[in-house]
């Protein structure tokens, strides 16, 4: 059985790690190869950039950063952000992503999930799911979480499995930014619509949250602004899952290395 991942959300604006509450509201954080560096030391799973306003701007930034943090970090690295073409996609591959994330181009281009899936493989080609409640559902969401699609979100997950995505990325609008838990219902409709793993992220409070996802279906959770703001430690989450019999990767021993207490410069 694999293991549950306990990854890091890195969203970027204008090269710098932000934070935002309901996908709106940014809060500069800091260097987003800095705190990269330090949640690889601390044991983490895997590492998300997400450039949250690249659509906007028809770029696809991230190659640098991604470039630069692979020099020193050496766990799986997936980027996403302004993603709307097989060039743009080696950029990330070659600089050292294992993943690429697509939300908007895969939403308004209806071929370029499979035209991926077949250049690159279904396992690197991950759809960022961004879903907000609408009338005793979810409404999809694209451009950074900012305009709705019309489309519903669990028949677009299954839709965008088909066309070749094989990882879901569910974030939760409502819950993001929160720290009040992820929205179960959500995750627990898009595991049980699709056959790929599916990563939790939005909401993410404290170390339950994360065994709670698990129950309701997921592989993994993201997490962004409780690591950033050192509301907890990641031997806490596997600690948590753990005593509940989930199979979680052993972090690292150095006590020194674990410690996302101190301040970063």
């Amino acid at each position: 059985m694999l293991a549950f991942r306990l990854i890091a959300r890195l969203d970027i604006r204008n090269e710098f790690l932000i934070k935002t509450r309901q996908c709106e509201g940014v809060r500069k954080v800091g260097d987003p190869a800095e705190y990269a560096e330090r949640y690889d030391a601390a044991g983490i799973d895997e590492i998300i950039f997400l450039d949250v306003v690249a659509s906007l701007y028809g770029r696809n930034s991230l190659a640098g950063i991604v470039g630069h943090v692979g020099e020193s970090v050496f766990v799986p690295l997936s980027s996403g952000g302004g993603i709307g073409s097989i060039d743009g996609s080696r950029a990330l591959f070659l600089a050292g992503a294992d993943k690429i994330i697509l939300n908007s181009a895969a939403v308004h281009d209806n071929g370029l999930l499979s035209r991926l899936a077949r250049k690159f493989g279904s396992q690197a080609v991950v759809l960022q799911l961004d879903a907000k409640r609408r009338n005793g559902s979810w409404e999809a969401y694209c451009e950074g979480a900012r305009q709705p699609t019309g489309r519903d979100a669990i028949e677009w997950a299954r839709e965008a499995v088909d066309r070749g995505a094989g990882e879901i990325l569910v974030t939760s609008i409502d819950r993001e930014g929160t720290s009040k838990g992820f929205d179960l219902d959500l995750v627990r409709a898009v595991s049980s619509a699709v056959t790929v793993p599916v990563v939790a992220a939005g909401g993410f409070g404290q170390a339950s949250d994360a065994l709670a996802a698990q129950q309701a279906g997921a592989s993994g959770v993201a997490i962004a602004g409780a690591l950033h703001y050192n509301r907890v430690k990641l031997d806490e989450i596997r600690a948590v899952l753990a005593k509940a019999g989930v199979n979680v990767r052993c972090g690292v021993s150095s006590p020194v290395l674990a410690d996302l207490s101190a301040p970063i410069s």
